[in-house]
């Protein structure tokens, strides 16, 4: 169920789910004992990536999305320079609203090393506020991204393996 503070305090939401995801993503790599993980986050959002998180040879910037579950949301906007990043991807991520319990996961990108697929061929994003006359202005540089396009997960084991793959399990000798 929305609240006020859904969209009164929509950034401080986004921010904490933010914490919430690379938290489990974190959990989830340790207990798989997978202990040396570096997260970075970005500046600022104009490369289209939100965190960048290395687990040994592989290195993803990851454009976070969510939505609260049961809500219907068709795309999202990516911008076009995230596929430019090596092994970017974007993770929508749904949430519980009442308990902000995450899951399911949907995942947009390559495998692990490697480039996110073309996005230059998905439909031109446009402003949501149209100008005086109401005309909504297209932004060149996002792309609506279908849902149909996204690979489903359940569980952050999942996003784990997917993000990772050989790399979220520690080597033989236990070198990391």
């Amino acid at each position: 169920m929305a609240t006020n503070a859904d969209y009164l305090h929509s950034s401080y939401r986004e921010s904490l789910l933010e914490h919430l995801f690379i938290g489990e993503l974190l959990r989830t790599l340790w207990l798989n004992g997978v202990h040396r993980v570096e997260v970075l986050h970005s500046e600022v959002d104009g490369a289209g990536y939100d965190v960048v998180v290395e687990c040994s040879s592989v290195m993803r910037h990851i454009q976070l999305k969510a939505t609260g579950q049961g809500r219907k949301r068709a795309n999202v906007n990516v911008m076009l320079a995230l596929s430019e990043k090596r092994s970017a991807c974007v993770v929508w991520l749904f949430f519980d609203q009442e308990t902000l319990e995450l899951g399911p996961f949907y995942m947009f990108g390559g495998t692990p090393g490697q480039p996110m697929p073309d996005i230059s061929h998905f439909r031109v994003a446009r402003h949501t506020k149209g100008d005086a006359k109401g005309f909504k202005a297209e932004r060149p540089n996002l792309r609506l991204i279908p849902k149909g396009s996204f690979e489903k997960l359940d569980t952050m084991g999942e996003v784990v393996e997917w993000l990772f793959g050989d790399c979220a399990t520690p080597s033989p000798r236990g070198v990391e």
